[in-house]
């Protein structure tokens, strides 16, 4: 009854915001507070759920998402963004600037946080395909694609790390077999999945298009890259800090004071302001103004990831994932394989690959030991299971639908397919990975 209930309530949501055309943040309200009673919440702690699922999720994004708009919307009409594809593609040539968008959304993938890596990595992407005409899909998914699989397989985001704990892995080997898996699924997902999706229709959300500025009035090459990538730049720094040996507790609260998400963005946007702002000739006021506009175009964004949080919430609380978890484990599957069966079906249902990949881990964390099952690809099949299939009840999959204002069956068929394709081959490298570390 627990699946079916969450069947009929995605496929509610479906319906209501691509039939009824309903507002989706509305959309969510409702299918949430349906959710709710329909799976056993007391009636009186229904909104309660809700409110703490929009609570914990904008808690978590709010301070980066709109800082990132306004760095965006800097570094796009200040002329940073085309500067930086000008270099870009005098460096690769527009042939393969897709490649090299690849590869920077990898680099930058491994030490930021999803939602950090695509506000931040946006305006390029946008920036190469207004100055360039090429399509929106066809460009963007291939790095989006890079920044998923270091967030679903690679330490030191913070579902791999956890795994890495509760199943008592080795940090080093995960990472190296995640590389080792992450290339090929990133590859196939990404430039070679992306060529089926040129014909997608894309009109990028409009904040991040900035009239093409004159050579001379643009910032300098170093200038772009720096400010653009200084987000990057300070969370690499105090993820490495840690390894440098230093002892002293008051720097180490400092370093991490400084290394949390939200405050690396306020620097950023800080320094940008200056760099990219007063440097250039803006006023204060053409910048207020420039910030004002960003926040107000990813309002509805914040309100939809806001709603997908409250449902996401509604779902946990009712306890539905370890009833699908306990259920699972009837099956006689290979360890590997059950651990992202798990994980893929929480996903599926509810939507986060953290609580996903976590939940998995706590159902098969006995029969890595019964076993004598690699801990560290353990660690990768549950990462790999988490991404399945990401669709409506998922942040993610907003975030992209509406930068790129895309329907969403265009969003299903270009992101919720990559999201399937890195996740089916997460376990295949995962299986065959398990054929020579016996």
């Amino acid at each position: 009854m627990a699946l079916l209930t969450i069947l009929i309530c995605i496929v509610l949501l479906v319906l209501l915001v691509s039939w009824a055309k309903v507002n989706p943040f509305i959309a969510f309200l409702l299918v949430s507070i349906a959710a709710g009673i329909m799976l056993g919440i007391p009636i009186n702690k229904v909104t309660a759920s809700v409110q703490k699922g929009m609570g914990d999720i904008m808690g978590q994004l709010l301070i980066i998402i709109c800082l990132g708009a306004m760095l965006g919307k800097l570094v796009a009409v200040s002329g940073a963004a085309q500067k930086i594809a000008e270099v870009l593609v005098n460096a690769v040539g527009q042939k393969y600037i897709q490649w090299a968008l690849v590869i920077a959304g990898f680099i930058i993938g491994i030490p930021l946080f999803y939602g950090i890596g695509f506000v931040l990595m946006v305006p390029l992407i946008f920036s190469v395909v207004y100055k360039y005409k090429l399509p929106a899909v066809y460009i963007g998914l291939p790095m989006l694609a890079s920044l998923s699989v270091t967030h679903g397989f690679l330490p030191p985001h913070p579902s791999p790390s956890a795994l890495v704990a509760l199943f008592h892995a080795n940090m080093a080997t995960t990472f190296i077999y995640g590389l080792m898996i992450a290339i090929p699924a990133i590859i196939i997902a990404g430039p070679i999945f992306a060529r089926f999706l040129k014909k997608i229709p894309s009109e990028p959300l409009a904040t991040f298009r900035a009239e093409e500025l004159p050579e001379n009035k643009l910032p300098g090459a170093f200038n772009s890259f720096f400010t653009a990538l200084l987000p990057v730049i300070l969370l690499m720094l105090t993820a490495f800090f840690p390894y440098m040996g230093i002892k002293d507790p008051t720097l180490l609260k400092v370093v991490a004071f400084l290394g949390d998400p939200s405050i690396v963005m306020l620097i950023a946007l800080i320094v940008a302001t200056f760099t990219l702002g007063i440097k250039q000739g803006h006023t204060m006021s053409q910048l207020a103004v420039n910030y004002t506009d960003a926040t107000k175009d990813i309002a509805l964004i914040l309100l939809i990831i806001a709603g997908s949080g409250a449902f996401k919430e509604v779902l946990t609380a009712s306890g539905v994932s370890d009833q699908i978890a306990a259920q699972l484990q009837q099956f006689n599957l290979p360890p590997l394989v059950l651990g992202w069966v798990i994980a893929a079906i929480i996903r599926i249902s509810l939507g986060s690959a953290t609580v996903a990949g976590l939940t998995a881990a706590g159902i098969v964390s006995s029969l890595v030991l019964q076993n004598h099952i690699n801990p560290n690809l353990m660690v990768l099949s549950i990462g790999a299971g988490s991404l399945a299939f990401s669709h409506v009840n998922d942040s993610g999959f907003w975030l992209y639908k509406e930068y790129f204002n895309l329907s969403i069956k265009d969003t299903i068929k270009s992101w919720s397919m990559m999201e399937s394709l890195v996740s089916v081959i997460g376990l295949i490298g995962v299986l065959i990975i398990n054929q020579f570390v016996k």
